[in-house]
């Protein structure tokens, strides 16, 4: 198997040499150049032609966002950012992913982190998934937004009249009472900023059901995310407080560090934040969020999976399968960043419906009614 090439780029040798140090660890990646600044990290491109880069936020001469520009528009290829968790930190992050970043990495403890070996694992796996990364989903819109229907879907239409195919195409017929108010369960993680904004975007001010998600996202990021995707929708957004009550027309991220569950009460359905161990790997958990909705009663739950590496949210949704009146879409190949969370569910036939991300809020809003 070829190794991916990889460039680090960092303002700082101790950090260029850990970074280096840590992804030369797999078998799969190889690195073969760094540079000090993003003008030096242009030159190495052209010279060395990487799979795959880091990129630092911070830096001298050049920075990471005015480099990440030259470099989308002159010479694209994944890049994963790395950035401290400031807030400073986290708005530039997410300009980062705007302009076509596929991942980001938070330093522990600052420009130098001295610990960075706490996320070794996590730079290494984050490296390596963003070089599977097709550059062209990063730019380029799928030729349609029409929905994509999965092979269990297809086959199941061959045996349906007329009638039973217009009530599958037409609202939720997978919900045991129509009249039972609804709500949204979203769960995404590389790539997830980017998707929601779609979807979100997409939705109407006059939603009549609250928007509970899990973005795998580390502790300081979730609120300038929140911030960000509440300027530009029409729903209001903003990070999940502890005991607050879930109320239609707005979404509630899960903060960074913690699970995010469902609760009911007798005022209606709350947040409830935990810091219980990861589920693995991740706090949030879209598992932890899907099992806790599956405990609520006298409710439609419509549930979306989109764009991540690994399965969060498989386990999750087959528990909340089980509780019935449920309605779970996934996120295609054609449009995932990286297809792993909707690959499982679709795998497990978990999906009812698989479509790209641009027809997510079409789908959801078909079941609303």
């Amino acid at each position: 198997m070829m190794k991916k090439k990889v460039l680090v780029v960092d303002d700082s040798a101790f950090m260029r040499k850990l970074i280096s140090d840590f992804l030369s660890t797999s078998e799969q990646l190889e690195v073969v150049g760094i540079a000090r600044n993003g003008e030096d990290a242009i030159a190495k491109i052209k010279k060395l032609s990487p799979d795959v880069m880091t990129l630092d936020v911070e830096m001298p001469i050049m920075n990471g966002i005015e480099a990440l520009k030259k470099i989308m528009d002159e010479h694209p290829l994944p890049v994963v950012m790395l950035s401290s968790t400031t807030k400073e930190g986290a708005e530039e992050t997410f300009k980062a992913i705007q302009l076509g970043a596929v991942d980001f990495i938070a330093k522990p403890s600052g420009t130098i982190s001295l610990d960075l070996h706490k996320i070794q694992d996590e730079i290494v796996r984050k490296v390596l998934s963003a070089s599977q990364v097709s550059i062209t989903k990063l730019f380029n819109k799928p030729a349609s937004s029409v929905p994509v229907q999965n092979k269990a879907s297809i086959e199941r239409q061959t045996v349906l009249g007329k009638e039973d195919l217009d009530i599958k195409k037409g609202s939720s017929s997978n919900f045991s009472d129509n009249h039972k108010p609804r709500i949204i369960l979203i769960g995404t993680s590389t790539g997830g900023p980017r998707a929601l904004q779609h979807v979100l975007t997409d939705l109407p001010f006059s939603l009549d059901a609250p928007v509970v998600i899990v973005q795998h996202m580390p502790p300081g990021f979730t609120k300038s995310l929140a911030g960000r995707l509440n300027s530009l929708s029409s729903i209001r957004v903003k990070e999940a407080e502890h005991g607050e009550l879930l109320q239609k027309g707005t979404a509630y991220i899960a903060p960074g560090g913690f699970h995010m569950q469902v609760m009911q009460s007798e005022s209606g359905l709350k947040v409830e934040l935990n810091k219980e161990n990861p589920r693995k790997g991740h706090r949030p958990s879209v598992d932890v969020l899907f099992e806790s909705a599956g405990r609520i009663d006298d409710y439609n739950k419509i549930a979306v999976i989109m764009t991540g590496m690994g399965s969060d949210g498989t386990q999750g949704l087959k528990r909340l399968k089980e509780s019935g009146s449920v309605l779970a879409i996934a996120e295609s190949h054609e449009t995932c960043i990286v297809y792993g969370m909707p690959k499982s569910v679709i795998n497990a036939n978990l999906s009812d419906e698989v479509v790209t991300v641009e027809a997510i809020a079409q789908s959801i809003m078909k079941y609303m009614v």
